[in-house]
């Protein structure tokens, strides 16, 4: 490839940027990502953007980018941007919470309760949502789980010890962390929390939004049909994982709501499934 072959398409894609996200953030992005180079542990990088109330810190040597890029530039969950009435979101496998940002900022009136594993990830994702105050739930213990308290956790099927997995899933990096049962006599990590519970202690009748990246899993989570907190689900959106330790993901979640009134549709990456 020639040198104008290698560049021409990191200019345009860097104008792309910049119409989607301003030109002072794409500097910035530009140059967190050139310190990924250099030695030590840079600061975080803060972002702003139309479609986030407050700024958000990125962790350049991670995955972060990937993630900002994907929600705030790519526009992944812009499929729901049509729902009306929203009031409790559940962001289970929040990562560093763009994605929560994103719906406080989309619909005011929701709060929501944001699951994530990772302790980087989850120090992070307690910074950039700090400045939504209670309208947001952050899970750090399932045992001292109330809308008051912070909690860190991985969604599973039911309450249990889990355990942040040491095998390598796809990159490595945080956003594909995974998590897995406890094997006998090894102390966890971290708690189960289930979405059951969550939507108990919410006080809210319903889930209008449910959204789920969770690294396989999923798997789990469907592993024995419809879990009944499906029912009071308004809309769901799932990253399905089909190259994971937990089975055949895809063909669990698909039998589990066969049958159900949900309308089913591809948005990218994401199985979007709507009560009709």
């Amino acid at each position: 490839m020639t040198a104008l072959g290698w560049v021409g398409p990191r200019i345009d894609r860097l104008r792309y940027m910049g119409s989607h996200i301003g030109f002072g953030n794409t500097a910035r992005y530009c140059a967190g990502y050139l310190r990924n180079f250099g030695p030590g542990r840079p600061s975080p990088v803060k972002f702003t953007t139309p479609l986030a109330i407050h700024p958000l810190l990125c962790r350049p040597s991670t995955s972060d980018f990937s993630v900002f890029q994907q929600i705030y530039i790519e526009r992944e969950y812009q499929c729901l941007d049509g729902r009306s009435n929203v009031d409790l979101v559940i962001d289970c496998g929040a990562n560093v919470g763009y994605s929560s940002a994103y719906f406080l900022s989309r619909f005011p009136g929701a709060r929501v309760v944001a699951v994530e594993p990772e302790e980087g990830n989850y120090t992070m994702l307690e910074r950039n949502l700090s400045a939504y105050g209670d309208r947001v739930t952050t899970m750090r213990c399932a045992t001292l789980f109330s809308l008051i308290g912070t909690v860190r956790g991985g969604i599973w099927s039911q309450t249990m010890g889990l355990c942040i997995s040491e095998a390598r899933y796809r990159d490595g990096l945080a956003w594909s962390t995974q998590i897995r049962a406890c094997r006998p006599g090894e102390p966890a990590q971290i708690q189960a929390v289930v979405v059951d519970d969550i939507l108990t202690q919410s006080g809210a009748d319903r889930i209008s939004i449910l959204k789920m990246d969770i690294e396989g899993a999923e798997g789990e989570v469907f592993a024995k049909g419809p879990p009944r907190w499906l029912e009071k689900v308004d809309a769901l959106v799932i990253e399905l994982h089909s190259d994971t330790s937990f089975g055949d993901c895809v063909g669990r979640f698909f039998q589990a709501l066969d049958g159900l009134p949900f309308r089913i549709f591809q948005s990218g990456e994401l199985t979007v499934c709507i009560r009709q």
